[in-house]
């Protein structure tokens, strides 16, 4: 009996002491301390991630591309090679009405287009929708792309205004089109600017080809050729390359405009040149087209063509063929030649007058016919049209790799490749098919049932 007696009052005991350690646990988490928070307390506070809500949706990402120059590189070979999932056929996002005739293609940056329409008017496109940014009248009369660099936007112009005849180059800013510098030149001017180094090259009808502070207009250097310089100089190897109406290629360095080789006898030239490798690539008003050795001027090839060549040539890597040279020509026929040799790797027959320049997105080559306006994309290995479209006359294409944005007479419209981009996005394509037609065979079978 004493010993049951006990055992009943140990196990009160050891209760009431359980009791005391909760109690204090108790007043301990309750009561201001020094001490850290026990196990109990911790468990019990509320979760940060509750106190803070749902997580804000992520940001879109900036659009960081930017397509500086005509004809994309400095080298001008007028290649871009954009995602795989980047190819047609495509759809009409946007189009825009031109204020007058579009002979170039626009540039861009930051989610922005800029053009130059031939009445002077600079226009800011917003890429995604067409929208007007800001507009600018600049000059009386222009035939060139702008370019871009370091914020702004530089553009020459055939005729600045006032009646003088004169060609002026203005630099504005990218955000709002607000002019910063000015400068009137002693000739007119539709040689697209270059902007390399700080500095903005171009050439003029007078046959001077200009080097300028692309800060604040200040002329550097100047080199005086033997004709008007129509098309834009083109950068390599320390050198600028272009020719000239006077029959002319030249070679001068970009650092203080010192000749380097020229060569002569070639007929007039108004395209702009293409170096790839060591290679310049050039056509000429008496219809031929040739490649000059970058270091020395010699020229390796010429080959003709049945007419003028105006247009400025692409050059690409063609899988299975190797460098390849795509121009059209007055005769109606756009041309694949070896870079190499400049021997016919294929001919497309378009009937109507070539006379913009082409451009290499990926395994496409695009260009426009004059004489029919209208716009054309064949395969780069085989000549096999894979887009064409009743809009277009000059300088037709540009992309960013995710719409093609296509230059008409009086006109700029984007597109979009009709299959999704990337490979989570053809996945969830897919998936949505195959959806589609699970659920066409379960109403199928429920028709069949009833």
């Amino acid at each position: 009996m004493r010993r049951r007696i006990v055992v009943i009052a140990a196990a009160a005991a050891t209760v009431l002491v359980g009791a005391g350690v909760a109690v204090a646990a108790y007043v301990a988490y309750l009561a201001p301390g020094d001490g850290p928070p026990t196990p109990q307390a911790r468990l019990e506070a509320p979760d940060p991630a509750q106190r803070a809500g749902p997580k804000p949706a992520p940001k879109p990402r900036a659009d960081t591309f930017v397509w500086r120059h005509y004809g994309y590189s400095k080298d001008h070979r007028r290649f871009f090679a954009p995602p795989a999932s980047f190819r047609g056929p495509f759809l009409t996002v946007w189009k825009r009405k031109a204020p007058a005739l579009l002979e170039f293609p626009p540039v861009m940056a930051r989610g922005s287009l800029f053009q130059l329409a031939d009445n002077g008017q600079l226009r800011s496109l917003r890429k995604q929708s067409g929208k007007l940014r800001w507009k600018r009248k600049v000059g009386r009369l222009a035939a060139s792309s702008p370019a871009l660099g370091g914020g702004r936007v530089y553009v020459t112009l055939l005729e600045g205004g006032g009646g003088s005849g004169r060609g002026r180059i203005v630099a504005l800013r990218q955000r709002n089109g607000k002019r910063r510098w000015s400068r009137t030149l002693a000739s007119r001017s539709e040689s697209s600017p270059l902007l390399h180094g700080g500095r903005i090259y171009f050439g003029s009808e007078s046959g001077r080809l200009y080097c300028l502070d692309a800060d604040n207009g200040h002329v550097v250097w100047t080199y005086q050729a033997a004709g008007a310089i129509k098309g834009s100089p083109t950068l390599a190897h320390g050198k600028l390359f272009f020719g000239d109406y006077g029959g002319h290629v030249q070679a001068v360095r970009a650092s203080n405009g010192h000749r380097v080789w020229s060569v002569g006898r070639e007929g007039r030239i108004y395209a702009t040149a293409a170096v790839s490798g060591r290679k310049v690539f050039l056509g000429s008003l008496s219809g031929r087209i040739s490649a000059y050795s970058t270091r020395s001027g010699h020229r390796v090839w010429s080959r003709g063509t049945g007419s003028y060549v105006y247009a400025s040539a692409a050059v690409s890597r063609v899988r299975g063929a190797g460098p390849t040279v795509f121009v059209g020509s007055y005769d109606g026929r756009f041309y694949a030649l070896n870079a190499r040799t400049g021997g016919t790797r294929w001919t497309y027959h378009a009937g109507g007058r070539i006379s913009g320049s082409a451009t290499v997105i990926g395994r496409v080559v695009y260009f426009a016919d004059l004489g029919h306006r209208h716009t054309i994309g064949l395969g780069t290995s085989t000549g096999g049209v894979k887009f064409r479209r009743h809009q277009g006359a000059y300088d037709p294409v540009v992309s960013d790799g995710r719409r093609l944005y296509l230059t008409g007479n009086h006109s700029l419209t984007a597109l979009r490749p009709l299959q999704p981009h990337g490979k989570a996005a053809r996945q969830r394509a897919a998936k949505r098919r195959a959806g589609r037609k699970r659920a066409a065979r379960r109403r199928a079978a429920h028709r069949a049932a009833h």
